[in-house]
């Protein structure tokens, strides 16, 4: 089964530039690197990584043009896209399959770009949570933007790094064993 892993393809969405590094709209592009790195030299990896030099905004352009140069029978139902979720508390991993952008600015470039939203997403929870557990997420654009674009916090570690080792084990699944398997697995923690 691993021997089909060559037929996906994941992307890692944030922002180029070291200004951008370990911000919370850029844990597609982080923890896909950190699996990448992770899986070097096993065979698990198979997968191509792509991990647009454009904005955030832009990243639809990088992936269709990746998809549109590799026509290796690839098909969309083979394309991962890791980003960054505010409606998931900080350190929780979702896996979904042909939904709607929940309003990333990201996603939704792919989605236009590509005419489609049956490709594979890894959601990765940023927003914080009260401490009676309900997500406080930013309001309005600018709130939103300023969050987005912040560093994580010393005291949100802990939880990032246990998020990482969900989504290196989902990716592993996912390119080993298939969607499904994955889904059950990583949604349900």
């Amino acid at each position: 089964m691993i021997a089909q892993a060559n037929r996906w393809l994941l992307v890692g969405l944030g922002n180029p530039g070291s200004e951008y590094e370990g911000s919370r709209h850029n844990v597609g592009r982080d923890f896909l690197a950190a699996f990448e790195k992770s899986a070097q030299g096993r065979s698990a990896l198979g997968g191509k990584i792509l991990v647009p030099d454009t904005y955030m905004n832009n990243s639809g352009l990088a992936v269709k043009k990746f998809v549109g140069l590799n026509p290796s029978g690839k098909t969309l139902e083979h394309l991962v896209v890791l980003h960054d979720d505010l409606d998931l508390p900080l350190g929780k991993v979702k896996l979904s399959f042909g939904s709607g952008s929940g309003g990333h600015k990201g996603v939704e470039s792919v989605q236009k770009a590509l005419k489609t939203k049956d490709f594979v997403r890894v959601r990765i929870g940023i927003s914080r949570e009260t401490p009676g557990g309900k997500l406080k997420k930013p309001k309005g654009e600018d709130e939103v933007v300023a969050f987005v674009l912040g560093k994580f916090k010393p005291s949100e570690q802990e939880k990032l790094k246990k998020a990482k080792k969900i989504v290196g084990e989902a990716l592993e699944i996912l390119l080993a064993e298939g969607l499904p398997k994955a889904t059950t697995l990583t949604n349900g923690r």
